[in-house]
């Protein structure tokens, strides 16, 4: 069943349905994630996957479900500048629904961290951008990035590709994490991995 919101109001309703809190106002809520010192995720694991599976459960346009992806990882993930898709097309990364700054429109498979990741198939963790083989500097406050692949049939199909404007920024933990989510955005897109 595909969920259609026509009002600004249904869409807090269909939040609020799977834990969103709306009611603190958007600048004080990011204020206090910068300002806290902890590049610990928002929600447990679990919670994370499960809120996610609510948001995509039901819908089949890989747009919009690219797009709420980009926009929970934003929401609960701190100290980031850049959370998106892109999605493999032919010899290069075409670029999809993100949340963060315009951003480059297309990278060629096997350059910076988003082509090294379909190229080898392994998500790229990358401590420094500035020091990345080929790195593309698409935001120049980025500094460090997290790439995971997104699979279809076995096939890298996309990246789900994550800036921050810190320094070693992501860690195992933070892999992991963001790993599962993707795996949750397959299963719910594709059916599986």
């Amino acid at each position: 069943m595909n969920v259609v919101c026509t009002s600004p109001r249904e869409i807090l309703t269909m939040a609020e349905g799977i834990g969103f809190d709306h009611t603190e106002p958007m600048n004080e809520a990011v204020a206090t994630v910068t300002n806290s010192q902890s590049a610990l995720p928002a929600l447990p694991l679990d919670e994370a996957v499960r809120q996610l599976e609510g948001l995509l459960t039901g819908e089949t346009d890989l747009v919009a479900n690219a797009a709420n992806t980009s926009a929970f990882l934003s929401s609960i993930l701190p100290d980031l500048n850049w959370v998106g898709f892109y999605f493999l097309h032919y010899d290069e990364l075409v670029l999809g629904p993100f949340q963060g700054q315009p951003a480059c429109v297309r990278i060629p498979v096997g350059r910076g961290g988003c082509g090294t990741c379909v190229e080898s198939g392994v998500t790229q963790r990358v401590d420094d951008v500035h020091a990345f083989p080929g790195h593309i500097a698409c935001d120049v406050r980025s500094r460090s990035e997290l790439v995971v692949p997104v699979r279809r049939g076995g096939e890298v199909v996309a990246v789900l590709d994550i800036d921050s404007p810190s320094p070693a920024r992501f860690s195992a933990d933070d892999q992991a994490y963001v790993e599962a989510l993707v795996a949750q955005f397959t299963r719910c897109q594709y059916g599986g991995g």
